[in-house]
């Protein structure tokens, strides 16, 4: 399938997901990232959910990072430019919801690109290659090919991989991990 068939398909299938599927099947997957071999790093660059696009709650892996004292990253979006500026959580910083629902924060201190070891990637589908389909605006894309050439890469999907995704192209980054409810998978990035 295309990423175009794909984006309608898991954004239909995430509309069936109720409330409760959400919680539960986040929850797992926050429990599956403990098996994961990151935990000797530091900076973790975190997505925060959009709520109306039933993103998976990341509230979990977030309290499982604070609670190993791990630097928390998140990111803030400029839509002309399409890139994202970094900013380390303390318990100051003040997140607002953008004009896409996306939860950002207000300002803070700003983390350079070099310092992210690991980054938790939203997205709609994935591959058995570990290519991933976002919502088509290019903003991971982006900034992982900013980040250093050792950060890891771990996707979070409520659904398993599809074979293939028909329309890779060269602005393409692949997943190092894609955590599913059911388990991990681990991509031979070469």
């Amino acid at each position: 399938m295309t990423k175009k068939e794909l984006r309608i398909k898991y954004k239909n299938e995430r509309k069936k997901l109720s409330f409760d599927e959400i919680q539960f099947n986040s929850l797992e997957i926050a429990n599956l990232c403990l098996g994961l071999p990151i935990w000797e790093k530091t900076y973790f660059h975190l997505f925060l959910p959009i709520e109306e696009q039933r993103e998976i709650n990341t509230e979990y892996i977030l309290q499982i990072l604070a609670g190993r004292d791990k630097e928390i990253v998140i990111a803030k979006a400029d839509f002309e430019s399409r890139k994202m500026t970094h900013f380390l959580l303390t318990d100051n910083t003040k997140i607002k919801k953008n004009d896409y629902g996306i939860p950002e924060p207000v300002d803070g201190l700003e983390v350079p690109v070099s310092k992210i070891d690991v980054v938790f990637v939203p997205l709609l589908a994935f591959d058995q290659k570990g290519h991933r389909v976002g919502y088509g605006k290019g903003f991971y894309d982006l900034f992982l090919a900013e980040c250093k050439p050792d950060v890891i890469k771990i996707g979070l999907s409520y659904f398993n991989p599809e074979a293939v995704i028909s329309d890779i192209d060269g602005h393409d980054i692949k997943l190092d991990f894609c955590i599913t409810p059911d388990g991990i998978y681990e991509f031979n990035v070469s």
